[in-house]
């Protein structure tokens, strides 16, 4: 590493991370899912919208540290990863306390709004019309599949950074390599 290219790599492309893309989703899809099927004085309605965002919020920020901070991006990436976590748990007791049934991963209903995701322009509005117009107990299971599909992602992202960190180090590796080749010259 020479000290022209620097010791602090490019960082911050978060809106290309697939992890970031899909948590958009999740994001407005709990909004539209709270002001359709829950009262807004239930405390429930902050606490999803809070993990969702939480979720795309810290994907958000490990992005913005990873340059300076590759702990700090693993940190905000797992953290994003337990939002996502406690957001599925919140969908999960929807269904269960309005007596309906939590799809199969490989059912015919889980397996169409998987394949969705494999659109070249999915984004929320793959998604809308789906969620204004079905049932709770549907619209919660739709989402129960987008926030296990970005709990993939966001599984895939933390082993990709981990083996990156053990691979390359972090910035007081760089640092120090960077200071090291100065002193060559």
């Amino acid at each position: 590493m020479t000290t022209e290219t620097g010791f602090i790599p490019s960082h911050g492309n978060y809106t290309e991370l697939l992890s970031y893309k899909k948590s958009l989703i999740v994001y407005s899809g709990t909004v539209l899912f709270c002001n359709r099927f829950l009262n807004k004085r239930d405390r429930t309605v902050d606490q999803m919208v809070q993990a969702a965002r939480s979720g795309k919020q810290n994907i958000i920020e490990g992005s913005m540290a990873s340059a300076t901070s590759k702990e700090t991006e693993i940190k905000l990436t797992n953290v994003a990863r337990a939002s996502q976590e406690e957001l599925l748990e919140d969908y999960k007791d929807y269904i269960r306390n309005h007596g309906g049934v939590i799809w199969e991963k490989d059912s015919k209903e889980a397996l169409f709004v998987r394949k969705l995701a494999y659109r070249k322009d999915e984004s929320f509005e793959t998604y809308r019309g789906f969620l204004e117009t079905r049932d709770g107990i549907v619209c919660a299971n739709i989402m129960i599949c987008l926030v296990n599909q970005c709990n993939f992602l966001l599984d895939r992202q933390i082993r990709r950074l981990e083996r990156d960190f053990v691979k390359f180090g972090g910035l007081r590796e760089r640092m120090s390599q960077a200071r090291r080749s100065y002193r060559k010259y």
